[in-house]
């Protein structure tokens, strides 16, 4: 019964547009780079089966996920594909690695006895990639510290070591620093020298790489998550340039329209006092749906292509907009679509710029959109 109950707000996924994306991406790259699709927080809130069954299609190499949940859902849609999990595993959780087949990140030497324990109980070795921190101060061994520990996983018999990686702290702001940390991860394997780097997956760079092509050494793998969405999230670079295309776009209805008087006060708070006798629409979404507080009095919204402005507090269900300029022979009614990420005849909000008005980034955005949205699925390859 829910299935057939009209949609009151809504995300589109354009997964052809992801196909189309992945493809791009993949021949703006050196035939050698290998292609890490990350589908970390449910797809970057597009829906992780759905998106990773249209990558795996589109032909990715690996993927990288934040946990084992995100592992196993994952494990269902593609059994044998190979799946790094990007976080470190809680002790109770190791076992699982050989259940899913699945290839884990070290960074200490606890992790190197725990996993040795699970391949010697299995009877067969756990895969793993070595982090190397270079300046993230989160995950991975200490640069300086990376020999030892290698040593260690190369000593233990039933660890096969299948990947080196690094993480780029301010790689979209400043290429000094990634620079430097690009040399403390070479520098770091040079210290390892039973390393054959031909035979593992060497990969620092993410969508916001600087100088990824640019780059002479071992690395063969570029982790991509949100340009593949169709967001750029660097200025720099030759990914930066390619000119992938949006696949999210979210949209909610008009309930009711109504005229109020210059005066009054809108939404809790009366954050915003209205300045001339208006019109306002009130939308049948707000933040329990994905639509931030903190774009209250900020942000605005398309309706018949025309930018309305948000007035006063995003409400849990419901949010005032203000359609006065909107010419009167465009008449908006209650059930008319709103956009809120996304374009409509002609004009475009895009996730940067809601971002903005939120004073967050786009990752926040889409992981943002709550599951009581309905998320609808374009699959068509077309052109």
């Amino acid at each position: 019964m829910k299935s057939r109950l009209p949609l009151r707000c809504w995300a589109e996924i354009d997964l052809a547009a992801l196909e189309r994306n992945l493809r791009l991406i993949r021949a703006s790259l050196p035939p050698h780079m290998r292609y890490v699709a990350v589908v970390k927080a449910d797809a970057y809130g597009h829906g992780l089966q759905q998106v990773a069954a249209r990558l795996m299609h589109a032909g990715a190499d690996l993927f990288a996920v934040a946990n084992l949940a995100e592992a196993a859902s994952l494990r269902e849609i593609g059994p044998g594909w190979p799946i790094l999990l990007l976080s470190p595993l809680l002790p109770e959780e190791d076992r699982y690695l050989v259940e899913y087949d699945l290839i884990a990140t070290v960074s200490t030497s606890d992790e190197v006895r725990r996993f040795d324990a699970v391949g010697r109980a299995a009877g067969r070795p756990v895969t793993v990639h070595l982090k190397i921190d270079t300046g993230m101060g989160r995950a991975g061994i200490w640069h300086e510290c990376a020999e030892k520990l290698c040593a260690e996983i190369l000593a233990s018999p039933n660890i096969k070591l299948g990947g080196a990686y690094t993480h780029f702290a301010k790689p979209d702001e400043d290429p000094a620093f990634t620079d430097e940390q690009r040399k403390r991860f070479l520098k770091a394997l040079a210290c390892c020298p039973k390393l054959d780097l031909s035979q593992l997956f060497v990969h620092a760079d993410n969508s916001a790489g600087l100088d990824t092509l640019e780059a002479a050494g071992p690395f063969n793998a570029v982790r991509i998550g949100l340009l593949q969405f169709g967001i750029v999230p660097g200025r720099d670079g030759l990914l930066a340039h390619v000119k992938t295309e949006p696949t999210f776009s979210f949209k909610t209805r008009v309930g009711i329209v109504k005229k109020l008087p210059l005066g009054t006060g809108i939404s809790y708070g009366s954050t915003h006092t209205l300045r001339r006798d208006s019109t306002v629409a009130v939308l049948t979404a707000g933040y329990g749906d994905g639509i931030p507080r903190s774009v209250s009095n900020r942000a605005s919204v398309l309706v018949h292509g025309i930018r309305c402005p948000i007035l006063g507090r995003v409400t849990m269900d419901q949010t005032v907009i203000d359609i006065t300029d909107i010419p009167t022979m465009t008449k908006v009614a209650s059930g008319d679509e709103c956009v809120i990420i996304g374009r409509q005849n002609g004009a475009e909000i895009t996730i940067s710029e809601f971002s903005h008005a939120a004073d967050t980034i786009p990752w926040e955005t889409l992981c943002s959109v709550t599951k009581r949205v309905p998320r609808l699925y374009k699959t068509v390859l077309g052109v």
